[in-house]
């Protein structure tokens, strides 16, 4: 099992070759099957061996190709305070990229 942690949008993510991930949007026009390369590896496991980062595991990086961006279901926020005729509702959709991982190297 070929796989590696990497950290993208103040969030960490275990991914593999072939799989495919909904991550935080990313900056710049990209267009579909541009390539993204993530430099920021914590953790790299070829199925023998363990290389574990310091915070980052040096020359290691995952490419992956870019699919698609959008933005997610709408979540409602409310507040209320009872008894002064104070409510506010916001509606929020956060955006996301999604991106192909094709290799870890």
């Amino acid at each position: 099992m070929n796989f590696a942690v990497i950290q993208t949008g103040g969030k960490q993510y275990k991914v593999a070759p072939g799989e495919t991930l909904t991550i935080e949007k990313l900056p710049g026009e990209l267009k579909k099957g541009d390539k993204v390369i993530f430099d920021q590896v914590l953790l790299v496991n070829d199925g023998t061996k363990t290389l574990v980062g310091a915070p980052f595991v040096p020359g290691a990086t995952v490419e992956a190709s870019f699919e698609e961006t959008g933005r997610g279901k709408k979540i409602v926020v409310i507040h209320f305070k009872q008894k002064s005729r104070y409510f506010k509702k916001n509606g929020h959709r956060q955006p996301f990229t999604k991106v192909k991982v094709a290799a870890i190297k």
